[in-house]
């Protein structure tokens, strides 16, 4: 998996429209306290469909938005983009594209929109696009601020849970459940048409 590029417009202290373009090897972002470097992070994490304001550090959704300053308005949106490398087709196969951009936009009046490759789509559609691409939002792909302390000291059950995740398990866990509450749906229609037919 490789990330080509992540766009941050409107976004916590990133007003301005600005392109962090990720080249071959390790790209790191550096700087004093302060500068904003968590909030790159926390970028990924939101265009991603992260839904807990906590995990992003802020006390409301509306706080990823550009809050102003004393020499500059507040905004009245924020919006991430981050475009994958799709060359070899095998992150997103079913996407016939060389770069999939998947993008969220968040308005002051609470409403979010979201859109894979310029499309409107629903989070859904970028959660199971991820999954089924081995990343997901609440996995350890990204570790934040306090996630390794988290890594050390977790149970045993909770360390398999990681493990699962890096391994690309927990998409086929997760595709069961899906399947099994498909069933208990279909069941309980099942019941309910042979009451009708009894009656």
């Amino acid at each position: 998996m490789k990330f080509k590029k992540l766009s941050l417009a409107g976004f916590k202290s990133f007003a301005n429209k600005l392109d962090i373009k990720f080249g071959e090897g390790i790209t790191a972002i550096v700087g004093p306290n302060g500068c904003g470097k968590s909030n790159v992070a926390d970028a990924v994490r939101w265009v991603l469909g992260e839904q807990s304001a906590k995990l992003l550090r802020g006390s409301s959704m509306s706080d990823v938005i550009f809050n102003g300053t004393k020499k500059r308005g507040a905004l009245s949106y924020a919006e991430v983009s981050l475009t994958f490398d799709n060359k070899n087709k095998s992150l997103f196969p079913s996407y016939d594209y060389e770069e999939v951009v998947i993008t969220r936009k968040l308005f002051r009046s609470g409403e979010s929109e979201y859109y894979i490759n310029g499309s409107l789509c629903r989070l859904r559609n970028i959660t199971e696009m991820m999954r089924d691409a081995g990343f997901a939002r609440e996995g350890y792909t990204i570790i934040g601020q306090g996630k390794v302390t988290e890594l050390i000291s977790s149970k045993p059950e909770d360390r398999r849970s990681i493990f699962e995740e890096a391994a690309g398990i927990s998409k086929y866990k997760y595709k069961k459940v899906e399947a099994e509450r498909r069933i208990e749906r279909v069941r309980t229609n099942l019941t309910q048409i042979n009451m009708l037919i009894d009656e």
